[in-house]
């Protein structure tokens, strides 16, 4: 079985007896509905909508972790506490630091009370499991692999905080986002965006017949920029696009192009997207 340690990592607990009642109302997550023994993506929103932190939270008996980069964590704390006000509510960082991730068929099947299964692969339909611990493992560049084969962003990599939507990430499609609880923050927009079907932007496959340039490389489509290249693995990448504008030019048989080199785009076929052709078809 295959695995990477992820030291970047860090975790928060969130306890008490209101603890999924205030995550709930706050978090873009079904907090309510998630089940144990599975990790699901979630956000903490801007109120326009944008993604201020991201995470993956899990039941931990009556608490609940929250997995994010070690970069957002003290920050991350700092914001709930100030929404935590009168809420029967513990929020405190965890040790250790870091998340060893495994995949295959085998990952984690003696995960006990230590580990979950991360939710966002199992959509994919790929078995990755997350437990706490940095050490003791390979490096990161076969999960970052893996990431890229199935489609699964992260922020830094892939996407900056505060610049993305939760649909432009695909929260929208893998139990990130639930449009049937209340209101939390930034809740008004999201939902607008998912039954106007306005969301433009959209992550998909990178690949080119040689190696792709390095993150950041600006993506163009008949010289207009269209995106920018996220996570890169060889001749693999992972990018966030303009959907609209990626399809006319691959309807159109015009070249998408990074750094002079050509590029082909796919939606994560999970994902039940596809490129509109036309303004109409957007809808």
């Amino acid at each position: 079985m295959p695995e990477a340690s992820l030291p970047d990592r860090a975790l928060i607990q969130v306890s008490g007896a209101d603890a999924e009642h205030f995550l709930h109302n706050l978090v873009t997550t079904d907090i309510a509905a998630l089940p144990q023994g599975e990790a699901w993506p979630g956000a903490l929103l801007t109120p326009q909508g944008k993604i201020l932190f991201d995470f993956l939270v899990w039941r931990d008996g009556d608490s609940f972790v929250l997995d994010t980069s070690i970069g957002q964590r003290e920050a991350l704390v700092k914001r709930l506490l100030m929404y935590r006000l009168r809420a029967a509510v513990e929020i405190s960082p965890a040790e250790p630091t870091g998340v060893i991730v495994g995949w295959g068929e085998d990952a984690g099947r003696d995960l006990g009370g230590t580990g979950v299964v991360d939710h966002r692969f199992a959509v994919a339909g790929i078995r990755v499991t997350r437990k706490p611990g940095g050490a003791g493992a390979g490096s990161s560049q076969g999960y970052d692999a893996l990431r890229v084969l199935s489609g699964i962003a992260e922020s830094g990599s892939d996407y900056a905080l505060q610049d993305a939507f939760p649909h432009d990430v695909l929260f929208d499609l893998a139990g990130g986002v639930s449009f049937r609880k209340g209101c939390y923050v930034g809740q008004e927009v999201v939902s607008r965006m998912q039954h106007r079907g306005t969301a433009r932007r959209r992550l998909v496959l990178v690949t080119a017949e040689t190696a792709l340039p390095a993150t950041g490389a600006e993506i163009l489509a008949g010289g207009k920029p269209i995106g920018t290249l996220g996570t890169v693995a060889g001749n693999r990448g992972l990018a966030i696009v303009r959907i609209d504008r990626a399809g006319e030019a691959i309807a159109a048989g015009t070249a998408i192009r990074a750094d002079e080199t050509e590029l082909s785009l796919q939606l994560p076929g999970w994902s039940g997207l596809a490129f509109p052709s036309s303004a109409a078809e957007e809808g």
